[in-house]
């Protein structure tokens, strides 16, 4: 990857982590907030992976899979909290 590209890349990751930030604390509901937490953790997994792209290297590929799992494992706990709640 071009180091411009991968820069630029990881300036809009960033730009989309602060805007994420700016919903997790102003969100007026609770599926607001965890929305904005799936965000934040994905752009998180995408700029863990940029780098690991610019740097060519696949160490930090278990991070990557435990931070997706621990993603998708807090996702499914807020749905079933929230869809309790209802009832």
């Amino acid at each position: 990857m071009n180091p411009l590209v991968g820069v630029a890349a990881l300036a809009l990751l960033g730009s989309a982590a602060v805007m994420a930030l700016i919903r997790l604390v102003r969100g007026p509901s609770t599926l607001d907030r965890a929305v904005a937490v799936d965000m934040v953790l994905a752009v998180v997994l995408a700029g863990i992976a940029a780098e690991a792209t610019l740097n060519r290297h696949t160490t930090t590929v278990p991070v990557l899979l435990a931070l997706a799992l621990v993603g998708f494992l807090g996702s499914v706990s807020i749905v079933r909290f929230s869809a309790r709640e209802e009832d």
